[in-house]
């Protein structure tokens, strides 16, 4: 009776989300595929720069304890000011593991333990509890996500957020209307050179930018048995598009500013035949079992109101080097990593040394370029040595850290998150815009406002300090 009680409060929470879901489809008009962008239901408020009161120990429940699960047990002991109190996860031996790794890095055990299918609904409806951190396959982070919202908990989800403009609006109504946080955890957004060069643009070092670029290619090809059930390979065998966007469009969003003064608007995706994707589809299921949807490779340009240009790539099935593009390109200059970090520099007044010329036809050289990402390393990552801290504790080189940590140091300062409910929705929306473009024959997309026409009323990005409330 019980799981009867809590699938049925499943089902209202995402039935009460707002507009019915006919309200979140698109037309097609003069050749263009055009989103609704449904009205803000009475009981809802805007999220924008939305901070909650300050929690003096932030309690974690952690849902999910495979790869990723695991690295935030061995990175949440570092953070002083938050305790994963709950664990949970499919396979009851992954808890008792959790468990003994919580031991081992001096924490104290978690109180709470829950498994099986109908766990994770158990831990979100605690009291005791402050954030519910979800580490899960994406079909399960919206649902999760708005139940853990519906129950009292600030929300810290893994990416993509949702795989549809359904849940992306689930998401946004859920948590505007339990003023709740819901952020994505874009780790790429605390990488070390991306935070720098935030920094560099807010500064005017790159002068206007008008053109960004961001990419997912990896080849996954000794990755594919490690998801549990097969999830991920079986979703790119039946979807088309960018169904991994987040890490390419996330950084780059930043620093245009996005629904924090400009807006994307617009997207065309396209993307090859399944000639590498194929050939693993078939030797995993047998020949002719099935059609590999998605394309080896996967282009969308969006264009956003305020005229600047965002391309972003992915790519999982071929054979070539990791590239988790970063390009910034301005009126004065241009950043770019993978294959190399690089600076470029061309605004007279702009000064990087006393007897150099500056010519952005060419990088800078490394001397200057090391010594640019000192003077101009990003204000949180200064505070109590914290770049430092992250490349001990580790998680991608460190930015997990500064990921995990950010989170919990606003929470415990009420401060508002670096990445809202909105980028979440915006970045995550991808996923289905880029497929139903392809599929359209190419066609234009004109994308959904989640903010419903707010994304101008902050004057740009802001990581916030507690000293600068």
């Amino acid at each position: 009776m019980r799981h009867f009680f809590g699938y049925a409060m499943l089902l209202l929470a995402l039935c009460s989300c707002g507009p019915k879901s006919d309200d979140y489809g698109y037309t097609i008009k003069n050749n263009q595929i055009i989103y609704n962008t449904p009205p803000r239901p009475a009981d809802q408020q805007s999220m924008l720069g939305f901070a909650c009161d300050p929690i003096e120990h932030v309690r974690i429940g952690l849902i999910g304890l495979g790869d990723r699960g695991s690295g935030v047990l061995r990175r949440m002991p570092y953070i002083e000011d938050a305790t994963i109190v709950a664990l949970c996860d499919l396979l009851p031996e992954r808890v008792e593991a959790a468990q003994k790794e919580l031991e081992k890095r001096g924490a104290p055990k978690a109180i709470a333990e829950y498994s099986g299918e109908d766990g994770w609904m158990q831990l979100c409806e605690r009291d005791d509890i402050d954030l519910i951190y979800l580490v899960v396959p994406w079909n399960l982070h919206t649902k999760m996500a708005v139940y853990a919202m519906e129950h009292g908990k600030h929300v810290a989800v893994e990416v993509p957020a949702a795989t549809s403009i359904e849940e992306c609006w689930a998401l946004v109504n859920t948590s505007e209307r339990t003023r709740k946080h819901c952020m994505m955890l874009e780790n790429c957004c605390y990488d070390y050179f991306e935070l720098t060069c935030l920094n560099m643009a807010q500064k005017g070092l790159f002068g206007e930018i008008v053109h960004v670029e961001g990419s997912y290619c990896h080849n996954l090809d000794p990755w594919w048995d490690q998801y549990q059930g097969d999830w991920r390979m079986k979703y790119n065998r039946d979807h088309h598009g960018d169904v991994y966007p987040t890490h390419g469009i996330g950084p780059v969003c930043q620093a245009l500013n996005i629904h924090r003064g400009d807006k994307m608007d617009v997207l065309v995706s396209l993307d090859t035949r399944a000639f590498r994707g194929q050939e693993i589809c078939d030797k995993r299921y047998g020949a002719g079992m099935y059609d590999y949807a998605n394309g080896d490779y996967t282009c969308t340009l969006i264009g956003t109101r305020k005229g600047k240009s965002i391309l972003v790539e992915h790519c999982v099935t071929n054979p070539r080097p990791y590239s988790r593009m970063y390009q910034l390109s301005g009126t004065k200059g241009f950043a770019n990593k993978y294959p190399n970090e690089g600076l470029a520099l061309g605004g007279e007044d702009i000064q990087v040394s006393s007897s150099e010329d500056l010519d952005a036809e060419t990088y800078l050289d490394d001397a200057i370029r090391d010594s640019l990402m000192v003077v101009y390393q990003h204000p949180i990552t200064r505070e109590g040595g914290l770049a430092e801290k992250a490349r001990v504790v580790g998680g991608h080189g460190g930015m997990d850290f500064i990921m995990d940590y950010r989170l919990i140091y606003c929470l415990h300062n009420g401060l508002p998150l670096d990445q809202d409910v909105y980028d979440a929705a915006e970045w995550s929306s991808l996923v289905e815009l880029t497929e139903v473009s392809i599929k359209h024959g190419n066609m234009p997309v004109v994308m959904p406002d989640f903010t419903r026409g707010d994304w101008d009323k902050l004057d740009g990005l802001s990581l916030k300090m507690a000293d600068s409330k």
